[in-house]
């Protein structure tokens, strides 16, 4: 089986759980002889391609080698892949083309394919520009390439798996990782609630990472429910890096490790680290990530006296993160609405008690961690100082939290997906 697989990052280049989550099902489907494709808007290299096909996206040129009074998907008989010359197209001119379908006359000239894009595989002010771009380069390998199905992780390149399958006809799977109102809450971007609607709308099968997930799926955008399925995520099996860290510090450590935004309920996890500080002042918290909210968070510690016992450590990646995890004593994930949340999965590993939010997918199968309401900070810091001095609940949660991850595989995950692709075949 042949997959076309539509990603916007890949280990070891990421911004959060989407790329691990991607390395770890793309892996898990090799095991199941799934050829996979897998193409991301910009590569570094270094990608680990050793069970699978990486394509850059900044690699194709789209070259116009008639007059502008070319039928469209003629032109795309005329397309040559190369270096880094592919067209300007915003998302509203994508959009004309890729809804209305216009097959007749287009308004490009030769001047606007000729121009140069690099595609920075970031998140930045083009991002739009950049989801409608990637997505006329998915329409072109799409045309080029064998494959059985499509398969696009997030709304990022929701409109790139459109487009593949408008060209070829194949069954789309949509992958939701996370919603505009796990992101947003209730203020959501019209935009990409709008890109994420259109691309389930138009998808065989959409998969959700969490029954909570599937749900927002079902009531927030109104996909029917027989078309959404739940394949929880996994964890890829590590060896833990052969380091010695020097810890530095006397006191025990609490570690948050994320994206500072709202989604991930930051604010919280201080208010609660307040109130373990007043009850015992040798105890250091660790916010490490990157995010919106940061100088917010920054002020909040200034102004509740606790900067001597809060650090804020940047963005961590690779054996960073081990290294972080080594050092921590007990580690927090408190967001506000998380699909799913790999994180406390790599702290478990790492033999770190976790305590998580109930409003996270994880949560739904995971036993041995503590588990509060992310807006209940008393109870989020007595889990805290429970977990940091009764040493008997302690060493439970790391003993039989290890066990219980380590039976989470990726292989497992995959072989559902597998399931999904086969009832679309």
């Amino acid at each position: 089986m042949k997959v076309l697989m539509f990603g916007w990052e890949f280990p070891p280049h990421i911004t959060g759980g989407l790329g691990t989550a991607c390395y770890g099902l793309t892996k898990g489907l090799s095991k199941f002889d799934v050829e996979v494709l897998f193409v991301v808007p910009k590569t570094y290299g270094d990608e680990d391609q050793s069970f699978i096909t990486i394509a850059d996206a900044g690699d194709v040129v789209i070259t116009e080698r008639k007059s502008t009074n070319q039928e469209f998907w003629d032109n795309f008989r005329y397309m040559e892949v190369g270096s880094n010359l592919i067209p300007y197209m915003d998302p509203e001119e994508f959009k004309k083309i890729f809804d209305e379908k216009i097959l007749t006359h287009t308004e490009f000239s030769e001047e606007v394919f000729a121009q140069n894009f690099k595609f920075s595989g970031s998140y930045g002010k083009d991002l739009y520009q950049e989801v409608a771009r990637y997505a006329l380069i998915a329409a072109y390998i799409a045309a080029n390439n064998d494959f059985d199905i499509i398969h696009a992780h997030d709304w990022l390149t929701y409109s790139a798996g459109v487009a593949a399958k408008a060209v070829s006809g194949k069954p789309l799977v949509v992958h939701m990782h996370a919603t505009e109102f796990d992101r947003s809450g209730e203020n959501v971007n019209q935009k990409v609630y709008d890109i994420e609607r259109s691309g389930m709308e138009a998808a065989d099968k959409v998969i959700a990472v969490s029954n909570l997930t599937r749900n927002t799926v079902i009531n927030k955008y109104g996909i029917h429910p027989d078309k959404v399925v739940t394949v929880h995520n996994s964890v890829e099996p590590i060896s833990l890096p052969d380091f010695t860290v020097n810890k530095a510090v006397k006191e025990k450590i609490v570690t948050f490790l994320g994206r500072i935004t709202y989604q991930k309920g930051p604010d919280y996890f201080i208010e609660a680290a307040k109130l373990v500080i007043d009850r015992d002042p040798n105890v250091r918290f660790v916010m490490a990530g990157s995010g919106d909210m940061l100088n917010k968070m920054i002020r909040r510690v200034a102004q509740l006296g606790i900067a001597t016992k809060f650090h804020f450590a940047g963005f961590l990646k690779g054996h960073e993160v081990f290294e972080m995890f080594s050092m921590s004593d007990v580690y927090v994930m408190p967001s506000v609405s998380e699909p799913f949340g790999i994180s406390p999965l790599e702290a478990m590993m790492s033999d770190v008690p976790v305590i998580i939010s109930k409003q996270s997918g994880v949560a739904e199968i995971l036993k041995h961690a503590l588990k509060v309401d992310f807006w209940d900070v008393e109870d989020m810091a007595d889990a805290i100082y429970g977990m940091l001095h009764y040493e008997g609940l302690s060493k439970m949660f790391k003993k039989y939290g290890k066990v219980e991850v380590e039976n989470l595989r990726w292989e497992n995950s995959a072989y559902k997906v597998k399931e999904v692709y086969k009832s679309l075949l």
